[in-house]
């Protein structure tokens, strides 16, 4: 890893986000399938789409940027998609299995708003202000799917929210 340069951090960042964005289109058809809330499923399939266009909007970013983003890991989402995998794949009731995947996708959303928060603000620091923009873009998306997934945890989208009905079929004290 190259740090000689905010510019080269900077690469670095968006490589990393890549991978991280990259892993994220691989992981979610699995909690989709995994997932027993229908509203849940739709969120999921809702963020599936919208991670898409993110995804895309940065492979501009990298080209427009002459970034080759080659075969860098973003270790941080790959432990967080491997505790997800962990979810997807256990037994369990069906409500705290859902639970556990709406906490899940929160800790990804949380690491993706800190990076993309980041990047955003080096493309700014650098004078790529049109670059920031976009990344602003996509940062807004991520938390507006962490407020949603908060609203599902939580009831305000339904009349009880997953978390309290996992509590209420025995998987837990309040």
């Amino acid at each position: 890893m190259d740090l000689s340069t905010m510019e080269s951090l900077f690469e670095q960042e968006l490589m990393d986000l890549y991978s991280a964005e990259k892993q994220i289109i691989e992981a979610l058809p699995d909690m989709i399938d995994a997932a027993k809330d229908e509203e849940l499923k739709d969120g999921l399939r809702e963020h599936l789409s919208v991670t898409m266009a993110q995804f895309e909007r940065l492979q501009d970013v990298l080209r427009e940027m002459g970034i080759n983003p080659g075969s860098k890991v973003c270790k941080g989402m790959q432990g967080l998609l491997e505790e997800v995998s962990e979810i997807v794949k256990a037994d369990g009731d069906p409500a705290v299995k859902d639970a556990a995947l709406i906490g899940a996708a929160q800790r990804v959303e949380h690491y993706e708003i800190a990076a993309y928060g980041t990047v955003r603000q080096f493309a700014r620091d650098l004078g790529y202000e049109d670059i920031a923009n976009i990344l602003d873009v996509t940062l807004h998306e991520e938390g507006d799917a962490d407020k949603e997934l908060s609203k599902l945890a939580m009831g305000t989208k339904f009349e009880s929210g997953i978390n309290e009905m996992a509590v209420e079929n025995g998987g837990g004290q309040a």
